[in-house]
């Protein structure tokens, strides 16, 4: 068969015969797929933004803690759990209390919780850590140069707290007033708070939470607070 004389040829036969080469060009190699989405050490992937978060997180967490405590570290599963779920939804993980006599390590775990949930990457982390006596005496009058209620509103505001030492101080009606303002407000709002205390959430002696807060305090801390009980001797004076 000779070859067509593509001169002979009219526009439309022309333009048939171009078509089928094209279209058997295009059933050979074709452009491949074109992936310019961001790799997880780009800006635009989302693990890129949560590690970025994480750092800023890590950094505010070791400004906010002692010294003694910047190696602190959560190694109970359920004060893991715990850290895990504020990270992941803050508004319906509710708080912690960890309970037990001195030097089972409550701080410890408190601040490694707090780490923890830094390293998660949340989308916001602004954090406030002091003992209950601290708390006390920040608001009393003449307290802080803010005033008392300025005060007391930035502890009831702050996303999350760490009040240490829970019903150490001497029982009164201010201190129960105080600390009733400041639990209430948080658990209405619901606030995580993570609450250490030497003394057990319940005992058949009455030397407990109830009796050194009060009924009220102790009722919101029942509803959404988990409450976890440290046994063990005084690590401090293992460690002297």
């Amino acid at each position: 068969m000779e070859p067509t004389n593509v001169g002979s040829l009219g526009p439309s036969a022309f333009a048939r015969i171009m078509a089928g080469v094209t279209e058997k060009q295009q059933q050979g190699v074709g452009p491949g797929p074109i992936d310019d989405a961001p790799t997880p050490d780009e800006p635009g992937h989302p693990a890129y933004h949560r590690r970025r978060r994480a750092e800023w997180a890590l950094k505010r967490w070791a400004t906010a803690t002692p010294p003694r405590y910047r190696r602190a570290d959560a190694t109970l599963p359920d004060v893991q759990q715990w850290a895990d779920d504020v990270a992941a939804d803050p508004d319906t993980a509710g708080s912690l209390l960890l309970t037990g006599t001195t030097g089972t390590g409550k701080t410890f775990q408190a601040y490694g919780a707090l780490r923890r949930i830094a390293a998660a990457g949340p989308s916001t982390y602004e954090i406030r850590a002091l003992t209950a006596a601290d708390m006390n005496g920040l608001l009393r009058v003449n307290g802080s140069p803010r005033g008392v209620e300025e005060e007391l509103r930035r502890l009831c505001r702050i996303p999350l707290l760490l009040l240490d030492d829970l019903g150490s101080a001497k029982a009164t009606e201010w201190t129960e007033e105080t600390t009733y303002r400041l639990i209430n407000e948080r658990y209405n709002a619901c606030r995580p708070t993570i609450y250490t205390s030497n003394l057990p959430a319940k005992s058949s002696d009455g030397r407990d939470l109830t009796a050194a807060l009060g009924d009220r305090i102790v009722s919101r801390l029942s509803e959404d607070t988990h409450v976890i009980a440290m046994t063990g001797p005084d690590r401090r004076r293992g460690a002297a």
